[in-house]
């Protein structure tokens, strides 16, 4: 386990305030365990931002299972990326709507372009895509 380094940080009242109202409402036990996911998150976003970091993440959309051969072509996308696709889940919401979500990895470029083909057929309603490292962030080693 890496050693553990104290530090000082400096801020406004107000500021300080705030991120204590902030941290309470999220349930952090204290100010330390809070700015360390806010590193950990920092730090993420600039490894998957490089563009050709390895990472994981989800690919989630909401569609209307009615318009004209959606989900063969949702389908035939995945299948041409099987290599990063890992698994699906599929939710029926009411008679129309489905969800489906995509767990994913491979490089962060290659997962936007696959959301991004996903996101823009006709019928879909919604769809995001969320990106995190595959665990190596903050770690000895990485």
């Amino acid at each position: 386990m890496a050693r553990i380094v104290r530090f000082g940080i400096s801020m406004e009242e107000n500021l300080l305030a705030e991120f204590d109202r902030l941290i309470r409402k999220k349930g952090y036990q204290n100010r330390s365990e809070a700015i360390r996911d806010l590193v950990r998150d920092a730090l993420v976003r600039d490894h998957w931002e490089s563009q050709e970091s390895e990472v994981v993440g989800t690919i989630t959309l909401v569609y209307d299972h009615r318009k004209r051969e959606l989900s063969e072509r949702l389908l035939e996308m995945q299948h041409n990326h099987h290599h990063t696709v890992l698994s699906t889940l599929h939710v029926h919401l009411d008679e129309d709507n489905c969800l489906e979500v995509l767990a994913v990895r491979g490089q962060a470029k290659e997962l936007q372009r696959l959301a991004d083909q996903l996101i823009s057929q006709k019928g879909v309603l919604h769809g995001k895509l969320t990106i995190t490292a595959v665990g190596k962030i903050g770690r000895e080693n990485h």
